[in-house]
This record gives structure tokens, C-alpha cells and sequence, in this order.
């Protein structure tokens, strides 16, 4: 019986992997209400003070880079090149052989380069020649992209309703509560001195998190607690 419910722990585990690469999210239960957008004056002064309103914090996430991107093909006056270069960049760098990355590497000198310093398209030349192709090869371009989009497109980013929507998401993850029925619970994957660790599925995105659960008669036991806090 008990490898019974092993293997059916095991099918239920695998499903929801599979589930969470395949399908889109699930949807929640409860539909998510973003707050008013009169929230934006109260979260950039909170934004501001933890020094959050920055390129490089923003544009680092997921949420910002994708707002800013919104915003750069959907709502700036000019065209934003420099967006569709840097995710040909993070394609090419997720690129497992130097077969498939020498492939991208051609296609993205041929159709992106232009306009760069001279030192960058120097430095990809030089590789390519020798079809030597790590995945930072394009990391000058990178630097120069941001640096671009910094100075161009942030300022006015923050000035628009893509910044607004942006304070409003931000307002909604500080006053997130999640709970156990946020998630579908399913095998143990892994075991530690304090507790176990679950795969689990969030219900409203269907992505797969690990949950750590730590049994606190074990902890006080092992007088453990300083370390379980290390571990959480």
C-alpha cells in the first residue's frame, strides 16, 4: 500500500511539472483587483526611500522589464531598437551548444549591431572569426544597451502609466498574504535536519515552487533554532 501511494505521489508530481512548462496559469479562485492607480504618489516615495527607482533594479525584473518594454514599443514616440537586441542577447546566452550559439551569433550581427561603439562590433568580429562564441560574447552590447535605454527611454518611462501600473503591482506584492491554500501540495522531493521539502504548485500562476516545511519538535530538539532561521 505504502508504495502504492509513493507511485501515485510520484504520477501527481509529474503531472503538475509537466502542467507548469506546458499550460497556462490556472486561474485563481479569487481574481486579483490591482489597487487604485492614485496608489502610484504612495509607492514612489516608498520606491524612492528603498531605492528602487532605478534602472537597474527596475529593468532587472520581470515585471519592470516587461512594462518598460510595453511602453518602449507601444507608447514612446520612437522606435526602440535596442529592446529587440537585448532579448536576441538573452536568447543567444541560454543557447546550450557552440553550434546553436554560433547560428544566433550570425544572425544577430547581421541584423542588430549597427549603431554601437566601435570597440563592441570589434570585440564580436574578433570571435566570430575564429567562431569562437561564449555566451557573453555580446556583454559590451549589453552594457551599451542599457546605458542607451537608461538615458532615452527610463525618464520618460517613469513619467507614463506604465510606471503607474508598475507602483500599482508593487503596491499589490507588499499586501500579498499567501496562505497554504494558495498552493496544490505534492511529494516530498527532498529532506533535511529540520524538516522536509514539498514540490507544490501555485494555484493562480501554475508555477512550481519548493516549499520547505521545518518540524519545530525537531528544531527546539536539536536546539537548532539559529540554524533554521540560516536555512529559511
Amino acid at each position: 500500500m505504502a508504495d502504492l501511494e509513493a507511485v501515485l505521489a510520484d504520477v501527481s508530481y509529474l503531472m503538475a511539472m509537466e502542467k507548469s512548462r506546458s499550460q497556462p496559469a490556472a486561474r485563481a479562485s479569487k481574481k486579483i483587483v490591482l489597487p487604485d492607480p492614485s496608489v502610484r504618489s504612495i509607492m514612489q516615495k516608498y520606491l524612492e526611500k528603498t531605492g528602487e527607482i532605478r534602472f537597474e533594479k527596475i529593468f532587472s525584473q520581470r515585471l519592470g522589464f516587461l512594462l518598460l518594454k510595453d511602453f518602449a514599443e507601444n507608447v514612446a514616440e520612437t522606435s526602440c531598437p535596442q529592446i529587440k537586441f537585448y532579448e536576441a542577447i538573452k536568447e543567444y546566452e541560454k543557447l546550450e551548444t557552440p553550434e546553436e550559439r554560433l547560428t544566433k551569433a550570425r544572425e544577430i550581427y547581421d541584423h542588430h549591431i549597427m549603431n554601437y561603439t566601435k570597440e563592441s562590433l570589434q570585440h564580436v568580429q574578433r570571435h566570430l572569426m575564429k567562431n569562437n562564441v561564449p555566451p557573453d560574447l555580446f556583454q559590451p552590447y549589453v552594457m551599451e544597451i542599457c546605458e542607451q535605454l537608461k538615458e532615452d527611454i527610463f525618464p520618460k518611462f517613469l513619467e507614463s502609466d506604465k510606471f503607474t501600473r508598475f507602483c500599482q503591482w508593487k503596491n499589490l506584492e507588499l499586501n500579498m498574504n499567501l496562505t497554504m491554500n494558495d498552493f496544490s501540495v505534492h511529494r516530498i522531493i527532498g529532506r533535511g535536519g529540520f524538516g522536509e521539502v514539498y514540490g507544490c504548485r501555485k494555484a493562480d500562476t501554475g508555477k512550481m515552487y519548493a516549499m520547505k516545511c521545518l518540524d519545530k519538535k525537531r528544531i527546539k530538539l536539536k536546539q537548532g533554532e539559529t540554524l533554521a532561521l540560516n536555512e529559511s
